[in-house]
């Protein structure tokens, strides 16, 4: 098939068997690969939906930009549609992103301004705050907003949801993916659940993010904000687009359990997807005893490791968080070395 331009390439993912690594689980278990996207992210969705949308609404004008705050998925994807639409794209992104994020988001065009992964949202240093006042002092410009635009849902509630409907012949129990923004996980789920109304909704949290405790209590607990490094998975702020009435449950996963699963699905599974699928990954385990075998489970893989090759594929980086143990004999090795090679001297 002949494309006009990559946009349009966006959507119709594959939904591929897991197997080596769900061995131990009873459910038929599925993975949602929006890494098949042309931005390698689910975000891409969100990003042209979004954009055609403010232009319909004439919220974006030609000649104007788009600005907005982005863990480096989303920025990717909006850069990917401003070069094809000819819009000029300002990104904030927090100190956390990984390098490789970063160089994609400059080759892709997107001006990138870096803000402390420590600040506030109400900090205005954070990335939130920046985005909002760089859309105020930039002619012409369009504030994306994801977390509180509902189109971010919509799209996904248009196209996500009914595609795994489709592709599952409408036997999926069990969607689970990683919360952040919330577009992904409840614009699908909105959709599969008109269809099934038992259909279970896991959310994935990270512990250093606000979203678990706000589900189970109502509170927003500050108390819980501490810097983690999985990316694309919890939030320091409630996002409009996370719909919590509608999700069974949230979950929290660790930095090292979910940098290790995405590792393992490369090797078992021969699929490079990035950190928060590798969480979602973790997830499933951590509940696969409320499985059964009539259960068919979705897990929403969101984007591709190649992101992260820096990070979680990187042995140098997984041993500097204590992910990974030293290597066996590494400082004897170093000794053994400097010892010949002052012998040949």
């Amino acid at each position: 098939m002949v494309y006009n331009n990559i946009l349009e390439t966006i959507g119709k993912t594959p939904l591929v068997r897991l197997n080596n690594v769900v061995s131990d689980i009873p459910a038929t278990v599925y993975a949602k690969l929006e890494a098949f996207n042309p931005g390698l992210s689910a975000k891409d969705r969100i990003a042209l939906h979004m954009i055609e949308r403010a232009e319909r609404l004439g919220q974006l004008k030609p000649g104007g930009t788009v600005v907005d705050a982005t863990s480096g998925n989303t920025g990717f994807s909006l850069a990917m549609v401003c070069a094809i639409k000819g819009y000029k794209c300002v990104l904030t992104v927090t100190s956390k992103v990984s390098e490789d994020k970063l160089n994609n988001l400059r080759a892709m065009g997107a001006e990138v301004v870096l803000c402390p992964q420590e600040a506030k949202p109400t900090d205005p240093r954070s990335y939130y705050r920046r985005a909002e006042q760089l859309a105020k002092d930039i002619p012409n410009a369009f504030y994306v907003n994801q977390n509180f635009n509902a189109d971010n849902g919509d799209a996904h509630y248009l196209s996500t949801g009914p595609e795994i409907w489709e592709q599952t012949h409408g036997r999926v129990t069990w969607l689970i993916g990683s919360a952040s923004t919330g577009g992904t996980l409840c614009g699908s789920g909105r959709y599969l659940q008109e269809q099934n109304p038992d259909l279970k909704v896991v959310a994935v949290d990270a512990f250093g993010s606000v979203l678990k405790k706000y589900h189970e209590t109502g509170v927003y607990d500050e108390n819980e904000i501490y810097a983690y490094r999985i990316e694309g998975t919890g939030k320091n702020i409630i996002p409009a687009n996370i719909d919590f009435e509608m999700i069974d449950r949230f979950v929290k996963v660790t930095d090292k359990d979910s940098a290790l699963r995405a590792r393992e699905l490369a090797r078992k599974e021969g699929i490079l997807a990035g950190y928060s699928s590798g969480a979602t990954l973790q997830c499933l385990q951590q509940i696969k005893d409320e499985l059964t075998p009539e259960d068919v489970v979705v897990l929403i893989f969101a984007d591709h490791g190649s992101k992260y090759v820096s990070k979680i594929f990187n042995d140098e980086w997984m041993r500097s968080q204590d992910f990974l143990p030293a290597e066996e004999g590494s400082e004897e090795l170093k000794k053994a070395t400097s010892d010949i090679q002052k012998a040949l001297c």
